[in-house]
């Protein structure tokens, strides 16, 4: 079939069709500014541009991989055009310091994904709103009553009760294969729930129903969250459009989300009013949310963020250091060891976590490998400004590449090797003061939920560890364990962890 065939089978050479071509092309040309590469005075540098594009067309399904392949050739801070956005990569630790700490007040401006961009909702947001008043508010509360070491040491119950389920749970299906991914969600999104809203609502053994239903809408927000090429993020004329449909698409979870919450925060929000209410009946995140006057709006929008934030990345962080310890039982091992020395015990508890030293090793390795957002969540530049002596642009989106940083030969020997005896007497830490290594970020934006997110790792690895011999299905060679990623605001597995577990005799 010719093109002029094709043309009038599928009714594409009306005039009309080719009038509103032809406008949306003069439409992108004026808004792009065809020729923009005159104004890219002093950008850092990056491959060469199409017009109208810009490198659109080499981002490709794992951004944080191209990103670092462009990193060797052109350096540490790259730029590239992405449609009409100018995005900047930083990509090494010395260019990560500079936006994250050096230039942090100009740079901590948020990229919002489209399928964030919610006009309800935006105002409310931990991560997306930009560093104003209402924000640090927002931080300094959940701080104070969800990630403060007095908070942590109150939440240290729940955790431990919803791991010993997830304890149980595995005891009762010994010698069965286990999707490790979905019971790590699980046992997290109770938890958090518990710390949240003093109510769990999934369950570990429940294949269908209510509690599915709300798994599926939680990981379904997730996914559209990650979401690499939407086009109105390019092209703002197309943004109004949603031509991928994933504002909408994301909106329509949330609805049926907050529609299943609503009727336990106005639960709540009566006891709390009540003439009978005191502070010190407050059994929950959500109790203190109502005792400061947050509307629904804003409790949704926090306690969504918190739930999803809390497992997505949490939950991924664990499946990768568990992927790591399946392939090297060497250093399973020494754990193993390093429990029965320094605990001991017939339960682990919190409390025991900081003596587990070879643990927090083998967890830094694997952040270093597998950090759980590669590029962390995009800044934009308020205000434009110089870095390594190159222009950064006002509302520039910045990324910095975590992933291309832990394989760069010229920071870690042997990048490619997981070998946490690198850490072994390092005080290199992640606590966003070693450039080397920022799983958590860096800076005003750095993740305010790291003291619960380590925790959790620690305890949940310890308590597996302990508890059980890990092995693969059909006696696979751990060696040879599909490591391949998929991108998305997390990185997760392109497969499932899938593990049988046999309990131990300690």
């Amino acid at each position: 079939m010719d093109i002029t065939t094709f043309l009038k089978d599928n009714n594409l050479s009306s005039p009309l069709f080719i009038l509103s071509t032809i406008i949306f092309i003069l439409l992108l040309v004026k808004q792009t500014k065809l020729f923009y590469f005159k104004s890219d005075k002093n950008l850092p540098p990056g491959p060469s541009k199409c017009p109208i594009i810009g490198n659109l067309h080499q981002v490709g399904d794992k951004p944080h991989v191209t990103l670092a392949n462009l990193a060797k050739r052109y350096g540490p801070l790259i730029s590239l055009r992405l449609g009409k956005q100018v995005l900047v990569v930083a990509s090494s630790p010395e260019a990560a310091k500079e936006i994250l700490k050096t230039h942090d007040r100009l740079l901590s401006g948020r990229s919002v994904p489209t399928a964030f961009q919610q006009a309800s909702l935006l105002p409310h947001s931990l991560m997306w709103s930009d560093s104003n008043q209402t924000w640090k508010n927002l931080r300094n509360l959940c701080r104070t009553e969800m990630f403060s070491a007095k908070a942590l040491e109150s939440q240290s119950r729940l955790r431990e009760e919803n791991f010993v389920k997830l304890l149980d749970f595995l005891r009762k299906k010994q010698g069965q294969v286990i999707n490790m991914e979905d019971v790590v969600f699980t046992t997290l999104f109770n938890t958090l729930s518990s710390i949240i809203f003093a109510k769990e609502f999934l369950d570990l053994a429940e294949e269908n129903g209510t509690h599915i239903w709300l798994k599926e809408l939680m990981l379904k927000v997730i996914e559209y969250g990650g979401r690499v090429k939407d086009f109105g993020s390019f092209f703002p004329i197309l943004e109004r459009f949603d031509l991928h449909g994933t504002r909408k698409g994301a909106m329509k979870q949330f609805k049926k989300i907050f529609a299943y919450w609503e009727g336990i925060i106005e639960e709540r929000r009566a006891h709390v009013n009540s003439s009978t209410w005191s502070s010190e009946q407050a059994q929950s995140f959500l109790d203190r949310l109502l005792e400061n006057g947050f509307s629904n709006n804003q409790i949704f929008q926090l306690t969504m963020e918190l739930m999803a934030a809390g497992t997505n990345t949490t939950t991924t962080t664990i499946i990768w250091a568990m992927s790591e310890l399946v392939r090297h039982k060497e250093f399973m091992s020494k754990i193993e060891e390093e429990i029965k020395n320094e605990i001991n015990p017939d339960q682990i508890f919190n409390s025991q976590l900081s003596k587990l030293t070879y643990l927090q090793a083998c967890i830094k390795e694997s952040f270093r490998l597998h950090p759980p957002v590669p590029l962390l969540l995009p800044h934009k530049a308020v205000e434009t400004c110089e870095v390594m002596n190159y222009t950064v642009p006002k509302n520039a989106k910045i990324l910095v590449n975590l992933w291309a940083m832990g394989r760069d030969p010229k920071v870690w020997d042997n990048p490619l090797s997981f070998n946490p005896e690198r850490f072994i007497n390092s005080k290199l830490d992640f606590k966003g003061q070693d450039f080397e290594l920022l799983p958590f970020g860096s800076g005003r934006r750095m993740c305010p939920g790291m003291p619960s997110g380590i925790k959790t790792v620690e305890f949940m690895l310890a308590c597996l560890i302990h508890e059980f011999d890990w092995e693969l299905p059909n006696g696979d060679d751990p060696s040879k364990l599909d490591m391949n990623e998929r991108f998305g605001i997390a990185l997760k597995r392109e497969k499932p962890l899938m593990l049988i577990f046999k309990q131990r005799n300690n």
